[in-house]
């Protein structure tokens, strides 16, 4: 009976082989994979934005790379030596000014440009202009922690704008209404922790409290010139 039984299996397991046909390969062939089949064991070094978890996209300001991770908190210098820099509208038609030094955040600056989006989105064409980068990392220690042991952990990134730096711009290739410009500057200037100012093309540039007139517009001031009296001989 039981030699009967082992026949019968024995019969139907080479009938199953049969109808497989050559394409199912044996346990023993698979073992012997050619180098080109098998699974490579070297793996790719992860780049730094995988290694994070997320990429650096448009939106974040935030810069590619240091050469410092750490930086010191310094009092942002007052103009004195005459330079107006950047105080004046270059890229645009409209702009806000500082009228007084301040350390902006990326975040700050993220909230008055979404605002000035926001507002120039009926104007087809507008572009939006930032003039200052964030690029100093700032670090904070936690409440109630003794001098000491380091400066801090990284907390976030800003930028040091000095008195009369124009930080927005707007403008573009199409014709932006004052009044227009005007409300969107003035709802980007509500998200920065410092009072400005709006400023077009024909303002003049700013060296802290006092704002530089055109040399021919203060001699046209100075009134007529004096003549002295004639001298009797």
């Amino acid at each position: 009976m039981w030699s009967s039984l082992t026949a019968s299996f024995s019969k139907l397991g080479l009938r199953n082989a049969a109808v497989a046909g050559p394409s199912v390969a044996s346990p023993v062939r698979s073992l012997h994979m050619t180098s080109a089949a098998r699974p490579s064991l070297r793996t790719t070094p992860a780049s730094p934005t995988s290694q994070l978890g997320s990429a650096r996209h448009k939106s974040n300001l935030a810069p590619r790379r240091t050469k410092y991770r750490k930086a010191h908190k310094i009092t942002i210098p007052f103009n004195t030596g005459g330079s107006t820099k950047g105080t004046t509208v270059q890229e645009g038609v409209y702009g806000i000014r500082l009228l007084a030094p301040a350390r902006l955040s990326a975040k700050q600056l993220v909230a008055a440009e979404t605002a000035l989006k926001r507002k120039l989105k009926v104007v087809k064409g507008a572009q939006v202009f930032l003039r200052v980068f964030p690029d100093i990392p700032v670090c904070i220690k936690g409440n109630e922690t003794r001098m000491g042991k380091g400066k801090g952990s990284f907390e976030y990134w800003a930028c040091r704008a000095n008195m009369g730096k124009v930080i927005f711009e707007i403008g573009g290739p199409v014709e932006i209404r004052p009044e227009v410009a005007k409300e969107a500057l003035r709802l980007a200037s509500a998200k920065l922790p410092v009072p400005t100012e709006f400023v077009t093309t024909a303002s003049a540039p700013r060296l802290g409290n006092k704002v530089l007139q055109p040399a021919a517009a203060s001699s046209a001031t100075d009134g007529p010139d004096s003549t002295p009296a004639p001298t009797s001989s």
